[in-house]
């Protein structure tokens, strides 16, 4: 495995999330910000943040799959959520819980979690964009 996840003595231990990403590799990935699209555009979970950051990790998982790289390979997402505030966090947790049972994975690589005002079109409530290292 090309990425080996820690959290450092010194720095907060986090659930969601490991604080630091080792990579070993010759390749990068460089997924961009995937949305709530299924494969035809059509948006998944309107006004559901947990169903949409469900399938933005699917989407991701779809993604990484076809460069021959897995969640096991990511050392960094960066999470995008229209109108972030804290009390949002069980629903992201809920979605991000979903697609690793479906994934079959824990996507706990370093995380930045932003909020912004607006993502490409106003039904997409979420945008998850990984970055990935494999041999």
């Amino acid at each position: 495995m090309a990425i080996t996840l820690m959290n450092p003595a010194g720095l907060v231990e986090v659930d969601a999330y490991r604080q630091v990403a080792i990579a070993r590799g010759s390749k990068l990935v460089f997924v961009a910000g995937q949305v709530a699209w299924d494969a035809d555009g059509v948006t998944v979970g309107v006004d559901d943040l947990a169903a949409q950051v469900e399938q933005c990790y699917l989407n991701v998982g779809t993604a990484l799959a076809a460069a021959g790289a897995s969640f096991e390979d990511v050392a960094k997402l960066n999470v995008h959520v229209v109108d972030w505030t804290p009390d949002m966090m069980p629903l992201l947790m809920e979605g991000i819980t979903r697609a690793a049972a479906e994934l079959g994975v824990a996507p706990v690589p370093p995380a930045t979690l932003l909020g912004v005002a607006a993502l490409d079109v106003p039904e997409h409530l979420v945008e998850v964009e990984a970055t990935a290292v494999i041999d």
